[in-house]
Formats: C-alpha cells, sequence, structure tokens
C-alpha cells in the first residue's frame, strides 16, 4: 500500500524575484533552508502561490533541480503537475525526470469544467501515468469547476497511489463527507490556512500553506498541537493570524505572502504580471500585525 508522505505543516513555496523579474534563485534556497530550519514537514514546489503559470520550461527545470540539491530528502517534496490537457500531463508524467520528487500535487482541469465523469477519468488517466503519489487538488474558486466528494471517493478507493487530496472547496460539509468515507490510505490535506484548524479536528492531516512561508514556525506548532488533540492551545494560535489570513489574499495570492516576506527582508515585493504587488494600505497593515505579533525570524 503507498503510504502518504504528506501531513503536517507543508508549504506552498513561493518564486521570490529580482527588481528586474527574473527568479531570484539564491533567495529561493535561503526560503527553503528557512523553511527547513523552522519545522515544516513538507514542501510543495510548482503551485499556483510558485506563479508557476508564469515561469518559463526552463526556470522550472532550474528550480525543480536547484529545490531538490537543496532539500536533499530531509523533507518530502510535491511538485504540481496538472492542467487542462490530460495528454499533455500524462506525457509529462512518463517522461519527466522525477529523481527527488516524493510526489505530485494535480490540480483539477481549469477553463474547459468538465462533468464529474470527465474529472474522474482525467485523474484515472494522471493515476495511471504517474510514477510517483498523486495528490489531488480541488480548489473552485480558481478553476470553475468543483469535484464533489463522491468523485473524490471513487478515485481515493480505486486507485492506490491516489494518496490525499487538498481541499480547497471552501465546502466544509463535503470535506467531512470525504473524510468520514474515505479508505484507509487516503488523506484530506487542507488547501486553506484559515480553515486548517477547524479541518483537523474533523480528521484532516494538515495543510498545504501559504502564511508558512513567512511563519513556518508558529504554524507549524498550530498545526502539531491541533493534531495531537491540543485544540485549546492550538485555538489560540489560529486565533491571533486571523487578521493576516485575510490579509494574505484580499489583493491575490501570492502578492500578499511576498508583501509579508518582503517586510520582513527576505523577498523583493516582486510578482509577474497578470499579478502585482497588494495595495500600500494592505502592506502597511500586515507590517503593523507583524510588529504586534513580535515575532523573531
Amino acid at each position: 500500500m503507498v503510504q502518504n508522505k504528506f501531513k503536517g505543516l507543508g508549504i506552498a513555496l513561493v518564486t521570490p524575484f529580482t527588481p528586474n523579474g527574473d527568479v531570484d534563485y539564491d533567495a529561493l534556497l535561503r526560503l527553503v533552508e528557512y523553511q527547513i530550519k523552522n519545522g515544516v514537514d513538507f514542501l510543495c514546489i510548482m503551485g499556483t502561490t510558485a506563479e508557476t503559470p508564469c515561469l518559463s520550461a526552463e526556470e522550472k527545470q532550474t528550480i525543480k533541480k536547484m529545490v531538490v540539491e537543496r532539500v536533499a530528502g530531509r523533507v518530502p517534496l510535491l511538485m504540481g503537475c496538472g492542467g487542462n490537457n490530460t495528454a499533455a500531463i500524462v506525457n509529462e508524467l512518463k517522461n519527466a525526470d522525477w529523481t527527488g520528487i516524493d510526489g505530485v500535487l494535480s490540480v483539477c482541469p481549469y477553463y474547459n469544467k468538465p462533468s464529474q465523469e470527465g474529472l474522474y477519468q482525467h485523474f484515472r488517466a494522471v493515476a495511471l501515468a504517474s510514477p510517483v503519489p498523486v495528490v489531488l487538488y480541488n480548489v473552485p474558486g480558481r478553476t470553475g469547476v468543483n469535484m464533489n466528494a463522491e468523485t473524490t471517493l471513487r478515485l481515493a478507493r480505486e486507485f492506490e497511489n491516489i494518496v490525499a487530496i487538498k481541499e480547497a472547496s471552501g465546502n466544509i460539509t463535503q470535506m467531512d463527507d470525504i473524510i468520514k468515507n474515505k479508505p484507509p490510505h487516503f488523506d484530506v490535506i487542507s488547501g486553506d490556512d484559515g480553515i486548517t484548524f477547524p479541518l483537523i479536528t474533523l480528521g484532516a492531516v494538515g495543510v498545504i500553506s501559504v502564511i508558512g512561508n513567512a511563519l513556518p514556525a508558529e504554524f507549524s506548532r498550530m498545526v502539531r498541537l491541533a493534531l495531537r488533540g491540543d485544540y485549546d492551545n492550538a485555538l489560540t494560535i489560529h486565533h491571533k493570524f486571523a487578521e493576516l489570513f485575510k490579509l494574505l489574499f484580499v489583493d491575490g495570492n501570492p502578492a500578499g505572502v511576498k508583501a509579508m516576506l518582503h517586510a520582513m527582508g527576505m523577498i523583493e515585493n516582486q510578482l509577474r504580471l497578470p499579478l502585482v504587488p497588494t495595495r500600500l494600505t494592505t502592506m502597511e497593515k500586515i507590517s503593523s500585525i507583524l510588529k504586534e505579533l513580535d515575532i523573531k525570524y
């Protein structure tokens, strides 16, 4: 039976850019070390937060190679591999070099708006082609289609190498239905920082986090407390970050977390079009809350 390695605090790693818009590989590697030093359980590269659609094939390959070499097996690595062209994804899964990658995060096809049967057949093809475990990614706010609990459970029961789902539907009832009826080898991972605490109380095994880019030590503590059943102390941390959760997404992701990392002196506040930096008012609020929290980094 294939085991899910992606539990606890995972980080949806941002892609830092230099002031002229190039990938800042030095800052990226510093960020990787910062995450590992502060106790994250796994890293996710080439996801939405990485601005992957705006990276060239060469940049993606370089990021993958550098991160794999720097991590050197210290934590599991999950890599985004998804899209709305099933044949192209199957080709990538069969022909790319997956050395050092422990699993793929595959998003629901976007723009096409497939039916539930279309989603099933798409992920069936992904599962049959993938040489590494598969984590499904349901994020209807971005893709335009929600994969319902029945489809998720059908895939989980039929394919042992589909080990988890990153659920970002915002539908707690749907997520609870999956947790309640899932096979033993399959897990639910939160795809939303703000509902990670309540989702863990229902049986989720962790989160693929945005805020963790900036505050891995604090957020990993909340996740671990919640997973141990210490809900009172976990809830205290959850409430402490409630305002930051909102600010990170008010101007879009990853604009908020890049503003936070910039305020912490870790990266340039640079994104690639069509994304733009967060508004000055949001930036000021983020900086103010960081000072209030008095977090050492």
